[in-house]
């Protein structure tokens, strides 16, 4: 995940930090049990992508409270989805556990997929296990996250799992879609779109999903708790993708270009690609090149996607995201109280630094 910034003010940050710490604090417990039922060497390497340890496995002191692997968004979203509906946080913790796995069973093969060498702000597992020990342990978190599910105490466990079970399919979906796209000539922004509510927003669509579920909600609230997550995170895509070519690596952790590096059909170059003009023309050409791009050309793509329209067309994307995110959360009739911290979460994911 990006690394979040905010322009928002102050006493919005600091709720939004409020509601981001005590989803880590509430989590951390029955993640870590969660974790540390795996086998050696599962058990260490997604210790390490965590950032609770060093490479051969010494703790890091900065995460015996919980710290590390990430802001907790979707525990966060997990919980306020659950209290939206009327129901306790603390009924909602085996979700939060299985949305965290299944998000780092994610990430450990995506970094293999796309070879991507960093992951917050370090080398990434495959880096520094190898291939196959990195897709193994992404493997043990997916089981891992089905058996917190399967664990949730009462009859809610089989709703639970099924939730997971159709999102594990979107998300397979997107990610196979992600892929192709690099190997295709020409992508639509629907298919993008589409894939993007797959790769992303399916995970995050199950989090709030999971919150109403565990928490006892009838099925057309916890359907508007899954289309608020759903959009929420299509949005989110859409800024990472913004993040890809104008953020700041300092603050990711990971490359900026790596994107136009290898080509990807992000939505800035999806949207700048479909330019008739000039500039659409130059890119189209530069990415039909076989050759590897050198640093002035990477910097030469982004320059060409903003001047063909592609940062503008994503930034209005984000916009519309966000708001049929906001008008499904209020199917949900969430209390006010929690509508707006998911607001302003939502705010805040979709503010990063662009």
């Amino acid at each position: 995940m990006t690394a979040l910034t905010t322009t928002e003010p102050t006493t919005t940050a600091t709720s939004v930090a409020s509601v981001l710490h005590r989803a880590r604090t509430l989590v951390a417990p029955a993640l870590r049990d969660a974790i540390g039922a795996l086998p050696e060497p599962e058990r260490r390497i997604a210790r390490y992508h965590r950032g609770w340890c060093e490479a051969d496995g010494t703790q890091l002191p900065s995460s015996a409270g919980g710290e590390g692997g990430g802001k907790a968004v979707r525990p966060a979203l997990v919980f306020l989805a659950a209290r939206a509906v009327g129901g306790p946080a603390e009924c909602a913790v085996p979700g939060a556990v299985a949305v965290e796995l299944i998000h780092d069973f994610s990430l450990l093969h995506d970094d293999v997929i796309d070879g991507d060498p960093l992951r917050r702000h370090r080398s990434a597992a495959w880096a520094v296990y190898g291939t196959p020990a990195a897709v193994l342990t992404g493997d043990a978190l997916l089981v891992g996250a089905l058996r917190a599910l399967m664990a949730t105490p009462g009859p809610l466990a089989d709703t639970a799992v099924r939730e997971a079970l159709v999102m594990l399919s979107d998300l397979m979906v997107g990610q196979s879609q992600d892929v192709a796209f690099e190997k295709v000539g020409h992508v639509e922004v629907g298919q993008y779109l589409a894939m993007a509510a797959g790769k992303t927003g399916a995970l995050m669509g199950c989090a709030c999903a999971l919150g109403g579920v565990l928490a006892g909600a009838d099925a057309e609230r916890v359907a508007g708790l899954r289309d608020f997550g759903r959009c929420l995170g299509v949005a989110f895509q859409c800024v990472d993708d913004l993040l890809g070519i104008w953020g700041d690596s300092a603050q990711s952790g990971k490359p900026v270009g790596a994107d136009l590096a290898a080509r990807k059909k992000s939505l800035p170059v999806v949207a700048a690609l479909a330019d008739e003009g000039a500039a659409g023309r130059s890119l189209a050409a530069l990415y039909a090149r076989p050759e590897p791009l050198n640093e002035s050309e990477i910097a030469l793509a982004a320059e060409l996607v903003e001047r063909a329209g592609g940062r503008e067309a994503t930034e209005r994307e984000v916009s519309r995201q966000t708001a049929a995110a906001m008008r499904a959360l209020s199917r949900a009739r969430p209390t006010a109280e929690v509508y707006r911290q998911l607001h302003e979460l939502a705010m805040l994911l979709t503010r990063r630094d662009r």
